[in-house]
């Protein structure tokens, strides 16, 4: 067997081995359903997140979910970072009605009106708060008091789907005029983005 043979065949097993360990380990049910969301999960899921534009891209893809599945959205991301000027706020807030509509008509998004235009205008809501608090950052961690709340739910059905600080936070953001903001989506927005640590307590990723 040639070198590069070798090479390659050892490369294969490990590949093998690793996909195998990281189907294998332990981690949140809603998880491990595919390749893409245990990605997720393991690499970004619950990891706290203070950056104005990672932000608002978690924003924009729990908005988007509402009423589909994660997955769908996952798979979709890279088309939404393209579309939405790598979510860039100022940039999304300035875009016109002809940008918007045309947006409609990429397959690479979820083609809901209501869905695409809320980020536009959300956008715009976004920068009047980082006019008045300084960052984005700084006024969503202000909802969990700066840190992250560190639960212990030992199974999937203790996780709830708000909270009294998702109940605020959305309160807040639709008197502002954001869309797509409602509890459900804030807390979701909450869990991704490590405001909460929602992985129950025998995920590999909780410590």
């Amino acid at each position: 067997m040639l070198k590069a043979d070798i090479i390659a065949a050892i490369a294969w097993i490990f590949s093998v081995r690793t996909k195998e360990n990281a189907v294998n380990i332990k981690r949140c049910a809603w998880a491990d359903q595919s390749d893409i969301e245990r990605e997720y999960h393991d690499r970004e899921w619950g990891v706290p997140v203070r950056d104005d534009r990672a932000l608002f891209e978690f924003l924009l893809l729990e908005g988007a979910q509402a009423g589909l599945s994660w997955r769908t959205v996952l798979a979709k991301r890279d088309n939404y970072r393209r579309a939405f000027h790598g979510y860039d706020i100022e940039r999304i807030a300035a875009m016109s009605d002809d940008e918007m509509t045309q947006l409609m008509r990429d397959p690479g998004l979820i083609r809901n009106r209501l869905k695409i235009g809320s980020t536009r205008k959300n956008a715009r809501a976004a920068v009047a708060v980082v006019a008045e608090h300084g960052s984005l950052t700084t006024y969503l961690w202000s909802f969990v008091g700066g840190q992250t709340i560190v639960n212990a739910w030992q199974c999937a059905s203790d996780v709830p789907a708000r909270s009294v600080e998702s109940d605020a936070m959305s309160a807040a953001l639709k008197k502002r005029g954001f869309s797509f903001a409602g509890s459900t989506i804030c807390y979701a927005l909450m869990q991704a983005t490590g405001m909460v640590n929602d992985h129950l307590v025998d995920c590999h990723s909780y410590r």
